[in-house]
């Protein structure tokens, strides 16, 4: 019985912890979205949701394969609806590709600004707003007042934000949630066969508060998302993602 209630009182602690950083929703009101192995990493096995994402890309293939790991997650966010803000400076994505990933175009308002100014604005006022389901920010710097302001917004509108900074000057510390890298890898073909085969990623999870960061290698196909095992071989998940 002193174990029960021992464990019982670590369990409250550990949400109340989270709450003070930022996870505002308890462990209970979390769903997983069906990232498979990824979502291991998390508080309660559930990615994070109305929080912020800060996603770094330092090459414009990396830039390329960040856009598609946030598309995936936007999938499924919106798989029931709702719509989303992708505010930029510098905009890292075709919008006719977001099909791809289950998201028509139409559900997504582009906004691009010349000013890094304008996008922060932008950004801050975007995650304020509770009707919307996601917000995405493509830009370079980002400071740690700055991040706070979003994070502080999204725990009262629970809107799921995701930046996705290019290039920036230094790898700062910020009050995002989670950091993540997201790098290409060499495309394989099953049995060995010629040709090109689907995207490759490496996914690093390199900061999360309340879990455990990790590194995976995935790719995505028609059937979803892939985790690789070895350079032939894959094990197949399908997660809803598909387009055919």
């Amino acid at each position: 019985m002193r174990k029960i209630a021992d464990r019982t009182i670590i369990e409250q602690l550990q949400k109340q912890i989270l709450t003070l950083q930022g996870t505002h929703r308890t462990l209970e009101q979390q769903v997983s979205l069906g990232l498979g192995a990824i979502e291991t990493a998390f508080p309660g096995n559930a990615f994070p949701k109305g929080v912020i994402h800060e996603l770094i890309s330092s090459t414009l293939e990396d830039a390329a394969c960040t856009s598609g790991f946030i598309s995936i997650i936007l999938g499924k966010l919106m798989k029931q609806g709702g719509s989303c803000l992708w505010i930029s400076t510098r905009r890292n994505i075709f919008p006719p590709a977001l099909k791809a990933f289950g998201i028509e175009p139409d559900r997504i308002l582009f906004i691009d600004t010349a000013k890094t100014k304008n996008a922060l604005w932008a950004l801050e006022e975007a995650l304020k707003c509770d009707v919307l389901t996601a917000v995405v920010g493509e830009l370079s710097e980002l400071s740690f007042n700055e991040s706070r302001r979003f994070q502080l917004a999204v725990e009262r509108s629970q809107v799921t934000g995701f930046i996705h900074r290019h290039w920036p000057k230094a790898e700062n510390a910020v009050a995002c949630v989670t950091r993540w890298k997201i790098s290409p890898m060499v495309s394989t073909l099953p049995d060995r066969m010629p040709g090109v085969g689907f995207p490759a990623w490496n996914i690093q999870l390199l900061k999360v508060r309340g879990g455990k960061p990790g590194e995976w290698q995935v790719q995505w196909s028609p059937k979803g998302l892939e985790y690789i095992v070895n350079p032939i071989t894959v094990i197949h998940h399908n997660y809803g993602f598909n387009t055919g």
